[in-house]
């Protein structure tokens, strides 16, 4: 049966992501703002490796350009563009150096739950770049620079608490703004049908216990054909497909970050055998699993 609440348990319970570690001395332990200087000069992080975080990272390009794969897609940042990488996403820095400017961290509890509501925290999957202009980027320019100072305030421990509420609320004008401004395109993005959202928390849940159509369906209220046409509506693609690509999506991320064997990561999305993994694996990406990770990691 779908469970439409949880996470995939199979897939991701035992996934090795990178957890969040604030540095000494940092009063809000669920956000930090930092430069992409001192990020590269913290010690012990390999940023071309291939990283699988468990929080948020807000990229804003000051000079240079910032080049980076998000869930192997390409991405090259530049001056005034951002870029907000989501937690569990597999990225891995082409050009660490090639760039300055901002880095927001945060933890998904984070943010306070209208803001999150409001930007889409929990139903976004995918990396959102956007390249402010004009009034755009003065808006989402101040919102940082106004984050950035009351992080670097110093608060004396009694109202601590008071500071820690003061970087909630500055995180939500900054996710507001940005989320408000147009795409790479300069396009506002169109509200996804309801029945294609609901499938979409439905498939997260649970693409590694069902990859049939009609087990979402039934547990949603909905015909096949109606999460079909909810589907290619919001984004061009058919309801079987699109479970397809989130599970190769998935299969991409454990042979990037982790050592599993090909053969625990099909059992771990739900196939009888390694065999019907790879076939399944090659047939939607034309390389085997073992191709695919060397080709990432080298």
């Amino acid at each position: 049966m779908v469970r439409t609440g949880h996470a995939a348990a199979s897939a991701s319970a035992a996934i090795p992501e990178l957890p969040y570690a604030p540095p000494p001395g940092v009063t809000a332990p669920g956000l930090e703002v930092l430069t992409l200087s001192e990020l590269r000069a913290r010690g012990g992080l390999r940023l071309s490796d291939p990283q699988r975080p468990d929080f948020h990272q807000l990229f804003a390009v000051e000079s240079g350009t910032l080049r980076q794969s998000v869930d192997f897609t390409e991405h090259a940042t530049g001056p005034g563009g951002w870029l907000w990488v989501r937690p569990g996403q597999v990225q891995q820095y082409t050009d660490p150096h090639g760039a300055e400017g901002s880095l927001v961290l945060f933890r998904p509890a984070f943010p306070d739950p209208a803001t999150a509501a409001a930007v889409g925290l929990d139903e976004a999957s995918d990396a959102v770049a956007r390249q402010p202009g004009d009034r755009h980027a003065r808006a989402v320019g101040f919102a940082l620079d106004h984050l950035r100072f009351e992080f670097a305030a110093e608060w004396q421990p009694p109202a601590r608490g008071t500071h820690e509420d003061v970087l909630r609320h500055l995180l939500a004008v900054l996710l507001r703004r940005l989320v408000s401004t147009p795409g790479a395109h300069g396009t506002e993005a169109a509200q996804p049908p309801d029945a294609f959202r609901r499938f979409r928390a439905a498939v997260e849940a649970d693409f590694a216990r069902t990859r049939r159509v009609a087990d979402y369906a039934r547990a949603l209220g909905y015909s096949p054909r109606t999460l079909s046409r909810a589907t290619r509506a919001a984004v061009g693609l058919g309801a079987k497909e699109f479970v397809d690509r989130r599970v190769v999506l998935e299969a991409k991320r454990l042979l990037a970050h982790t050592d599993r064997s090909a053969a625990r990561i099909g059992t771990a999305l739900g196939f009888a055998d390694a065999t019907n993994f790879a076939k399944f694996f090659h047939q939607r990406t034309g390389a085997t699993p073992g191709a695919f990770r060397a080709s990432v990691r080298s």
